[in-house]
């Protein structure tokens, strides 16, 4: 636009009448153009430096605009004071007053008010006034001395840019630098940047750096449109390249991706066209349609041009005002949300493109010219007709139609009218325009897709309308279609992280954009995008790939219309580098020669070429010929070949070539010319194959292999030698002691120093050749080369890993012992290898398994560890796996027995924890019981229990029962040992609930006590019959026997009253009476001296109240040995009588008194009475359950023990304290839960029953934990824990934090035994009947009737 207006009006604008002229167009068009517009604008300037320089610029508008000023994009800090800035009347300049080199830069001037903004740029450059030297002296500009021949400018890459991904929005940097010679200040090559072939230039997007040796480009605000292939070309020499993705997420989940790529066609007074590109819609919804936002220059109120989505990737925008410049961008929808907006555009104004077509000059006379428009010259009259219409662009929707305007005179502004019909009709219709068409170019829009139309124009004036112009042919709108999917996809390797993607065009292109790569793992549906920005060719590299993973591909074509369908898939591929041929081997080595043959070594080629390199193969010649001749014919395998058949004294040359899969690498360089002279020197050959491992900050471990040429005597050692790079001055690692393996550690080393090594063999004779001298090392150590030794906690295997830092496809992990590879298999040693951590794993460990273990990774950059075992450190960890191994199922109570009904035994014991996988097994006597009916056995995961209820417990019940639980690979066991009295109280109980539930639950049957009435002169037998008297039947009798002789009472016996007496006038043996009917009972009576005192004093025979624990909580108890039916049984808690309920479960037996506390609690503690009220007395049995163990006979800690200990190493600490307990308690040690055995360093002791201690001596880190001792008889104890903490010598005491851990009380292990009074232990024996008879006489537990019903008892509640 200015450009055309420059060379149309210069030379006339510069007249008073002209600008007046002017200024009244301007004025009567003045509604129409306010924006700003530069008259004058910058000029670029050349200057020296230390002198100033000045930019000027004329800017008009309305409002008045307002200028900033910019250097190189940036906005000038006029708070510097290096610069002067002045506004005169809309004449704008910029001062320099003294400039330097870095003033060099482009300047821009921006106008904007509210109406838009223009811009003006000017370079300007600084030269140096200072001469190089005085021989040479810069000429003018492009002028260069002869001494300098710059044809050709050397430049070598040093530091290149590799691929790079980033998001929307992020600021990215691709640099690099480069070595230039010659190198001259002056005389720098130009770096110039490409994306996809088009340069790049500094802008608001795009950064470029450049200076001496180095050049950047920085994207500071990324977009997809930055996406792209990258290239940097230097003046003589091309540079590296890189392409790069951007995607950004969008502003919600499966909204599109930005479109992109947004131009501006067809710019007019009132309308513009914007097209753009399409998003990849890979892992998004299909896109519904666009929406195309506009906004004026200098403002930021963004308007949205159409109502509804737009299918296609082109819309016209309508409704601008002439003058106006705009900015655009589009948004793209689909039924997930809107995506975000799209670079914007650059700005554009809404002008007329004709405007200065219809300037015409009017000659003066002399040199004066009036510029005016064809329709001021002359008068008034009707316009003529336009000609020559047709369609300069066609589309699916719309038509640009173009004309040429008749010849004008007159002053009234002329427009244009449009009218179109469909081809075939004559239906003319007026196109619908909003503003006056007066440019002879016009779009017409909403038209149908693939119809045929015809167009014609009128001109019209203030006068009339001028006669209709010829139509035009037929013009038919596109019927836009999606092109077709494109063909056959070809993947093939690139790199170790890229994939070369090629495909066929698709056969209908339909106007193609360009196309989008999908990306697939095998086996997964996940399909991503490999571009975001239409790639216009059919190959494509994919990058960002993972080594070694397989992936597919696909590709789609893209118009403006949409996406294709999708390509078939490619093959699947696996990522890996290219295969290429292997580099040159080198550094051969002559080992031996018997003078017909040599021994030849070789080093391998440094690059592989993505395959091994497994064959080599030999030329030689003789010294001096041209002529090579092969060595072999089949390929060798090692790095060591003996060449026989040579010629005694001759000279020989060798070269060595090395093979892969991709075929013959480059050969080796001549080997040194070698004598073909029989060895005969006493001393060893040079090692060879001197590799390295373990490369650390200041050492390195060397490896080779034994001379293969041993000289007079065996090899007894080695000396290994370094030297820093480039160097000739050699040092000794080992002087003083030759090594007698092949490997050494070189210690000494300086951090980041390169050395080189050679090793020399030793025999008595001295020390023979060195081996060749190694590749340079650099002793700097790799990050994450560290080796770890541990003890699996699952299978107590003990494994040594090693993660490495570097993998490569090929790269293996060599594990080693002693540096000798590790072979041999057979005794349980396992490697395993997952990714880039490999494990050596010891499935059977022993003692044998010390020593030092290392692994080295191939083809890195020396990756590798070494771990040593120690016996003592291999003992311990022997001995956690063993725990491992055979671990132990901790038990929080041990098994333990509760009495049913119907006298069935419930044997059960808890757990810390068990599983639902849980097996057990239960043993009576070494025999297995049977879990299934009558018997019944189950456990419970949460809390632990298992039981076994057995159904019959009876007199052959008598021994150990035993439980065996199985959880995964833990193991546990525990027995219970009921013989003796325990065994008898435990029967005695079993019968009596299995009789009482007869009673309760069968009846009918007749329950028989007998009752001892005491007199002076005789004791009466008295027999109550509690039954249902419709079971006594006319047949029923009645039988007394004493030592089974029967006795005839004296009188009748009357069965109906329920009662039979028998005196018994001499109170000196034992009687029996039997009362048949279906049923016999016995009871059996003993007397003695001491019976009378006894049933007179019946409460007195109670014992001492006993504690026994229960799955649910304490049980109290009192064994009786006499009872009546006077006698009354009351509990008391701290004077509180207590009664049965769910807390507190009272009930017994004949023999025993029974109170139960369900889950006790704090509030549980305290004394407990047991009142026994009799006839005559009142007796009391008491047991405190306060806790602070006065009354009770456990084993207790009655002080001494600290709960925190903190001592420095190799000190003696003793941890001593009091306990007590009756019997005398037995004490334990812990340490952190294993049981702590006397040795030379634990001493453990018990004086007098009450003094513990355990003295430790010379303590050590190892012996901190957690110390426990438990105090333990018969009746239960406790347990104290306590902190040890070791500190070494010189470090600060650590704070002691004690923490309080109260005593754990340990309750008894089985059933309390109570001691028997006087009178039972003086009771005959059961075993006291003649032999052979069976005895009717019950087990000793019982001793005593049970009253009649009436009579209140200790016995418990009905059971339901």
């Amino acid at each position: 636009y200015r450009h055309k207006q420059t060379s149309r009006i210069q030379g006339v604008v510069r007249f008073p009448s002209v600008r007046k002229k002017m200024v009244e167009k301007y004025v009567r068009e003045a509604p129409m153009i306010r924006g700003p517009k530069f008259l004058n604008t910058l000029r670029s300037h050349t200057v020296w430096e230390h002198t100033p320089v000045k930019l000027f610029c004329t800017v008009e508008g309305y409002p008045t605009p307002i200028l900033k000023w910019y250097k190189d994009g940036v906005i000038i800090d006029l708070s510097s004071m290096k610069y002067i800035v002045q506004d005169n009347v809309g004449i704008h300049s910029l001062e320099i007053p003294k400039c330097e080199t870095d003033d060099t830069a482009q300047y821009t001037a921006v106008a904007a008010n509210i109406h838009g903004q223009v811009s003006s740029q000017a370079s300007v450059i600084v030269k140096m006034s200072t001469p190089l030297s005085e021989n040479f002296k810069l000429g003018p500009i492009g002028h260069v001395p002869s001494l300098i021949k710059y044809t050709k400018i050397n430049i070598t890459f040093l530091e290149t840019f590799g691929s790079a991904f980033g998001t929307e929005g992020d600021t990215i940097t691709l640099s690099a630098t480069m070595a230039i010679s010659p190198n001259i200040a002056n005389l720098q090559p130009e770096a110039q940047w490409f994306r996809d072939d088009t340069r790049l230039s500094d802008s608001k997007w795009v950064k470029i750096e450049s200076g001496r040796g180095s050049t950047k480009l920085t994207l500071p605000h990324l977009n997809k449109d930055d996406e792209g292939f990258y290239t940097l070309r230097m003046v003589t020499k091309g540079g590296d390249h890189s392409c790069f993705f951007v995607h950004g997420p969008p502003p919600m989940p499966g909204a599109p991706g930005a479109p992109m790529d947004i131009k501006i066609h067809d710019a007019n007074r009132d309308y513009v066209i914007v097209s753009w590109k399409p998003p990849n819609t890979t892992t998004e919804g299909p896109i519904i349609g666009y929406f195309v936002d506009r906004c004026e220059t200098g403002t930021e109120n963004w308007v949205q041009c159409n109502d509804s989505p737009i299918k296609i990737c082109k819309y016209p925008v309508s409704g601008l005002f002439e003058g106006h410049s705009y900015y655009f961008r589009v948004r793209a929808i689909n039924s997930h949300g809107v995506s975000k907006p799209s670079r914007i555009s650059d700005p554009i104004a809404a002008l007329d493109p004709t405007e200065f077509e219809r300037l015409h000059a009017i000659k003066l006379g002399g040199k004066l010219d009036v510029v005016t428009y064809q329709e001021e010259v002359e008068g008034d009259k009707l316009p003529g007709t336009p000609s020559k219409l047709h369609a300069s662009e066609t589309d699916r929707t719309y038509v640009v139609l173009s004309w040429k305007s008749a010849p004008y005179h007159g002053r009234a502004p002329v427009w244009y009218y449009i009218e179109k019909c469909l081809a075939g009709t004559a239906a003319w219709q007026r196109v619908s325009t909003q503003v006056p068409v007066r440019s002879p170019r016009y779009a017409v829009f909403d038209l149908a897709e693939g119809k045929e139309y015809l167009f014609r124009v009128l001109a019209a004036n203030m006068y009339g309308t001028s006669e209709a112009s010829e139509p035009t042919e037929p013009i038919q709108t596109h019927e836009l279609r999606v092109p077709s999917a494109p063909g056959q996809v070809v993947a093939t390797r690139e790199t170790d992280t890229s994939v070369v993607i090629q495909w066929a065009e698709p056969k209908e292109p339909n106007d193609l954009i360009g196309y989008y790569i999908d990306v697939c793992v095998k086996g997964s549906k996940d399909w991503g995008s490999a571009n975001h920005k239409p790639h216009k060719s059919n190959k494509f590299v994919v990058q960002g790939l993972t080594t070694g993973e397989t992936y597919s591909f696909r590709v789609q074509a893209i118009n403006e219309l949409g996406l294709s369908d999708e390509s078939q898939e490619s093959a699947p591929i696996t990522v890996k580098a290219a295969l290429k041929t292997p580099s040159a081997p080198y550094d051969i080595a002559l080992l031996a020669c018997d003078g017909k043959s040599m021994v030849l070594n070789w080093k391998r080629p440094v690059h592989s070429g993505g395959s091994p390199v497994t064959d080599y193969y030999i030329n030689k010649r003789r010294h001096g010929e041209h002529t090579w001749r092969e060595v072999n014919i089949p390929p060798i395998k090692e790095r060591l070949f003996k060449v026989e058949h040579l010629t005694a004294g001759a000279v020989y040359e060798f070269m060595v070539y090395g093979g892969s899969l991709a075929g013959l690498g480059a050969p080796s360089g001549l080997s040194k010319p070698f004598h073909c002279n029989t060895w005969t020197m006493p001393e060893p050959g040079p090692p060879y194959d001197l590799t390295f491992c373990e490369i650390r900050d200041d050492s390195v471990v060397a490896e080779w292999k034994a001379p293969v040429y041993t000289g007079a005597s065996p090899i007894t050692g080695y000396f290994v030698d370094f030297a820093k790079k480039g160097s000739d001055e050699w040092h000794c690692s080992n002087e003083t002691r030759a090594v007698s393996y092949c490997y050494h550690k070189v210690t000494g080393l300086e951090v980041g120093e390169s050395y080189v090594f050679r090793v020399r063999a030793v025999n008595t004779d001295g020390a023979g050749k060195p081996s060749f001298t190694s590749d340079p090392v650099v002793a700097k150590a790799v990050e994450g080369t560290e080796m770890t030794c541990t003890v699996d906690e699952e299978s107590g295997d003990i494994v040594l890993s090693f993660e490495s830092c570097q993998i490569t496809e090929s790269s293996r992990f060599v594990w080693k012992k002693f540096y000798k590879e590790i072979t041999d298999f057979s005794k349980g040693i396992v490697i395993k290898t997952e990714g880039s951590t490999s494990k050596l794993i010891f499935k059977h460990p022993d003692k044998e398994d010390v020593g030092c273990f290392s692994v080295a990774v191939t083809n890195t950059d020396g990756v590798s560890a070494s771990h040593e075992i120690h016996a003592e450190v291999l003992e311990k960890m022997l001995a956690k796996s063993y725990g491992i191994r055979h671990p132990v199922i901790p038990l929080k109570t041990q098994l333990a027995y509760k009495i049913l009904e119907r006298g069935r035994m419930r044997f059960w014991l808890q757990a810390e924890h068990i599983s639902s996988a849980v097996t057990y097994k239960f043993f009576a006597n070494n025999m297995e019981l049977s879990p299934n009916n009558p018997n019944h056995a189950g456990h419970d995961v949460e809390t632990g229990i298992i039981e076994f209820v057995l159904d019959h417990f009876t007199e052959d019940s008598e021994g150990t029962f035993t439980v065996q639980i199985e959880d995964g690979k833990a193991r546990g066991q525990s027995s219970l040992v009921l013989i003796g009295n325990d065994f008898k109280v435990a029967l005695a109980d079993a019968e009596y609930q299995r009789s009482e539930y007869i009673r309760v639950k069968e009846g009918k049957r007749v329950c028989i006590y007998a009752v001892l009435m005491l007199s002076l002169e005789f004791i009466l037998v008295v027999c109550y019959f509690i039954s249902q008297v419709d079971n006594l039947k006319k047949e029923t009798v009645l039988h007394w026997y004493k030592d089974d002789v029967e006795i005839t009472p004296e009188g009748p016996v009357d069965l109906t009253s329920g009662v039979c007496k028998l005196p018994i006038s001499l109170v000196n043996c034992s009687y029996r009476h039997t009362h048949y009917t279906e049923h016999s009972v016995s009871v059996c009576i003993c007397t003695s001296k001491h019976a009378f005192s006894c049933f007179c004093s019946t409460g007195s025979s109670a014992a001492e109240l006993g504690i026994h624990c229960t799955a649910t909580g304490i049980q109290l108890h009192c064994h009786m040995k006499y009872y009546t039916e006077e006698m009354k049984i009351h509990w008391l808690h701290t004077d509180s009588k207590l009664s049965h309920s769910e807390k507190v479960h009272i009930g017994g037996t004949p023999c025993m008194a029974t109170m139960e506390i369900i889950e006790p609690t704090e509030k549980d503690k305290g004394l407990y009475q047991m009142q026994i009220i009799d006839t005559e007395k009142t007796y009391t049995r008491t047991i405190d359950l306060s806790g602070d163990g006065k009354s009770d006979n456990r084993g207790t800690v009655l002080g001494g023990l600290p709960d925190v200990v903190t001592i420095m190493e190799k000190k003696t600490l003793s941890l001593t304290c009091t306990v007590c307990g009756d019997p005398k308690p037995q004490v334990t040690w812990f340490k952190n839960g294993a049981e702590v055995y006397p040795d030379d360093q634990y001493l453990v002791s018990l004086e007098s029953g009450k003094f513990a201690s355990l003295t430790i001596k010379g303590v050590s880190l190892d012996d901190s934990g957690r110390y426990t001792m438990t105090v333990q008889n018969k009746f239960g104890g406790e347990s104290v824990d306590i902190v040890v903490s070791i500190y070494k010598h010189g470090d600060t005491i650590p704070p002691a934090k004690p923490t309080l851990t109260p005593k754990t009380i340990i309750p008894p292990k089985r059933p309390i035994e109570m001691p028997v009074s006087k009178v039972a232990a003086a009771a005959p024996a059961p075993g006291s009947s003649p032999a052979g008879a069976k005895s009717p006489v019950p087990p000793k537990g019982v001793k005593s009737p049970t009253p009649a019903r009436s009579v209140k008892s200790p016995t418990p509640a009905k059971r339901k």
